[in-house]
């Protein structure tokens, strides 16, 4: 009776990716706004509007740290997805790591870059993955341990904290998506909010909900077919 229960719990959460998406957008589009917000305050009040060197070298600071914490609700998110559905622990590491790696660089550096490139500003690219390593496994690997951890919960509670946690991680991602944008040589931002604000909604929703929760769900989907 247990196990017909878990596979229908399973098929509801699997069915339907675009549900998904849908579900999780609101969230992602008031994570994008607060962002926006945030960086607002930061400008005027401690990196300021006309100087381009300081604006760049502040938001580099800060891009790192929510990049670097973005990573760590990113592999806590997709493996608590992962174990609600499947219980292959190797599996689950693989997901864990890789999901993460590919889908916070998309998020963070990627999808922005292309953005600001998009919008006309001779964007720096920059690749944390690549040139600093030695920073970004420690976050990787502790976020792979926090989600081993928390998936040992009981479901009842990690439903709860799932969506919370997203709409973290969202807000998160799209702090590190803004001063990436601004540290890489976006610092005339706000002269292109609106089309700023659209771009990160893209570069933030996709790959966080593909990173939390279709990645996970399709991997286990396809184990239980197997």
């Amino acid at each position: 009776m247990h196990v017909d229960v878990h596979h229908n719990h399973t098929h509801d959460h699997e069915h339907n990716i675009t549900q998904e998406l849908l579900c999780h957008l609101p969230y992602a589009i008031f994570a994008v706004a607060f962002g926006l917000v945030i960086l607002s305050f930061i400008s005027a009040l401690m990196l300021g509007f006309h100087d381009a060197a300081a604006a760049k070298k502040g938001a580099k600071v800060l891009f790192h740290s929510f990049h670097f914490m973005h990573i760590v609700f990113a592999a806590t998110g997709t493996l608590i997805t992962f174990f609600r559905f499947s219980k292959n622990f190797a599996q689950a590491i693989a997901v864990g790591f890789f999901s993460p790696a590919f889908f916070c660089t998309m998020s963070d550096a990627v999808l922005p870059y292309i953005g600001g490139r998009l919008l006309g500003v001779p964007m720096q690219f920059h690749l944390c993955f690549l040139t600093e390593l030695p920073n970004v496994l420690p976050f990787l690997f502790v976020g792979i341990i926090n989600g081993l951890i928390m998936s040992r919960q009981h479901h009842t509670t990690l439903a709860g904290f799932g969506l919370s946690s997203h709409a973290v991680h969202i807000t998160i991602s799209s702090l590190a998506s803004i001063f990436y944008l601004v540290s890489h040589g976006f610092t005339q931002w706000y002269a292109q909010i609106g089309m700023v604000f659209l771009f990160l909604i893209i570069a933030v929703v996709v790959p966080c909900t593909f990173s939390d929760i279709i990645v996970p769900m399709i991997v286990t989907k396809k184990k239980n077919i197997g």
